[in-house]
């Protein structure tokens, strides 16, 4: 898989050979810390001639890992992108998946999903029984997650992808049971997303509740812009803020520097 000597997630053994470390156990350590922040990369907007020049100092400014995920119909040919952000980068690679089409060997891990808000059978197994003997034959991790579209006003390309429809925003009641139900099927993470494009992110009174409802960590992406975003969502009780789009739109190094800082700073270390 051309892991390289001082990845994030890797380490040297006694002898000099170089051990995979599970990116979960990576995830987990991150948040004892602070809470982690997960740049969403796009493969289809990657330029190999015009590579972002802030993925080389992502781990000095406290990026926690990348996730890899296309906003299109999900068979995106990730092998060239991927090579491209390899150059770069030495945190973890972690497939954010549209569909098993997307399983490459050049990924450390996968965000293993259910879209429990959803009742589309490929997505509650269809994707996961293709992809399986992929990751397997990979040797990828799968993170189990358990993930839940919320509507926040915003119709977008996941929902349009998945063919389903979110959880609308005010059923937060219904949000709970679900992320409860991901817990309780083994899921190690609950993703809640607004979705790629939205145009506000999940309210924090929503969050507040789903995270007092499960034991397991919280990750919240969708619709955050500012660093005043990422602070209340984490405030709120997100373990994990995942950020993309407005990192997309925006290539400065103080805007990535400020929902890092907004992210990882406000919250004490805790037990998970």
């Amino acid at each position: 898989m051309g892991f390289r000597q001082g990845c994030s997630g890797y380490r040297t053994a006694g002898d000099g050979r170089i051990v995979k470390r599970p990116v979960h156990q990576t995830l987990i350590d991150a948040r004892r810390k602070s809470p982690g922040f997960l740049w969403l990369v796009d493969p289809d907007k990657i330029d190999a001639n015009n590579p972002d020049p802030r993925w080389a100092r992502a781990k000095e400014i406290g990026v926690t890992a990348f996730l890899v995920g296309s906003s299109q119909d999900g068979k995106t040919d990730l092998d060239k992108p991927l090579a491209v952000l390899r150059e770069h980068v030495t945190l973890p690679l972690i497939l954010f998946p549209g569909s098993a089409s997307q399983v490459s060997p050049h990924f450390d891990a996968v965000l293993f999903l259910t879209l429990l808000s959803g009742r589309n059978p490929e997505y509650l197994v269809g994707e996961q029984v293709k992809g399986a003997p992929l990751i397997r034959e990979f040797g990828i991790e799968p993170i189990p997650t358990g993930y839940i579209l919320v509507d926040t006003g915003t119709e977008t390309s996941v929902a349009k992808r998945s063919a389903t429809k979110p959880i609308p925003e005010n059923q937060v009641e219904s949000i709970c049971e679900h992320a409860l139900c991901g817990e309780y099927m083994g899921h190690a993470f609950i993703y809640l997303e607004a979705g790629s494009g939205a145009r506000q992110p999940i309210a924090a009174s929503v969050i507040e509740q789903v995270k007092s409802e499960i034991s397991i960590p919280l990750i919240v992406g969708g619709g955050m812009k500012t660093p005043a975003a990422c602070t209340n969502t984490v405030v709120a009780g997100a373990d994990f803020v995942v950020v993309g789009t407005a990192l997309e739109n925006d290539w400065s190094e103080e805007l990535l520097i400020g929902m890092v800082t907004a992210t990882t700073g406000p919250k004490k270390a805790v037990k998970v």
